[in-house]
């Protein structure tokens, strides 16, 4: 079990070893992500990387976040951005040509008090919203974040795409994470993706975080937008800096 998350309600033990708990298994490894936005991205490349090494033969692969928890609601630069979510996929080993074609992951620590949380605060009083300080909220460089997430999503999929050899234009459809509008459509517009093959929620719930890529992905199979043989590009940027992207044959 690998979760991709920055709001477990423990430093440890780890969200996914909750899960584990709530599931009644055990025996095998859990054990979470830290990669802000992008944790669900770095999670599903963990799992293939492990699966393809012969490890495990089925991965439960989780991306949870609840930011409202993190958010100084003084604060509208912030505050009106994030929204609290989950979303799960089961990685599973079988013969032929699906599955993860290509993935890739970076950072960049020199830029991390673009977008940070010095630390959780108060999150389980009735009145911790109160109570926060807003030294221990969200802290974002808004401009600076917004060139270096279009830069580098744009990057990071022409990567991942040239590794598998896949040409960008055979992409059935782009599933990016769910940060900002204007960021998804200049990477789509950057990449030559139409809108028709971008799929977005952003306005139903804002930025979730490590969950808004799973929750894109379920929202695009149940309104038939992914079908059996297309070619789906996962990207995502966060907090870190770290951004990745798969690419995946349904």
């Amino acid at each position: 079990i690998i979760v991709g998350t920055v709001s477990s309600e423990y430093a440890f033990p780890s969200l996914a070893c909750q899960i584990q708990k709530g599931l009644s298994i055990s025996s095998m490894p859990a054990f979470d992500v830290a990669a802000a936005c992008s944790g669900f991205v770095y999670a599903v490349q963990v799992a293939d990387a492990q699966m393809r090494a012969g490890d495990f033969k089925r991965v439960l692969v989780v991306g949870a976040d609840a930011l409202s928890t993190m958010v100084d609601w003084c604060d509208r630069r912030t505050s009106v951005l994030f929204g609290d979510g989950a979303g799960a996929c089961v990685m599973v080993t079988e013969a032929g040509n699906r599955g993860v074609l290509s993935s890739l992951l970076r950072s960049a620590g020199e830029h991390w008090n673009l977008l940070s949380v010095r630390a959780t605060g108060t999150r389980s009083t009735i009145d911790s919203e109160v109570r926060r300080c807003a030294d221990d909220a969200i802290q974002m460089k808004g401009p600076e974040l917004f060139k270096i997430a279009v830069k580098r999503m744009e990057e990071i999929s022409r990567l991942v795409a040239e590794r598998a050899g896949v040409k960008l234009e055979e992409i059935d459809l782009f599933v990016p994470h769910q940060a900002n509008m204007r960021i998804i459509s200049a990477v789509a517009e950057r990449l030559g993706m139409p809108p028709e093959k971008v799929f977005t929620n952003i306005d139903r719930y804002g930025n979730t975080s490590a969950a808004s890529v799973p929750i894109a992905l379920d929202e695009a199979l149940e309104q038939g937008r992914i079908h059996d043989g297309n070619i789906v590009m996962l990207n995502a940027c966060g907090g870190g800096l770290t951004w990745g992207a798969n690419l995946i044959r349904w």
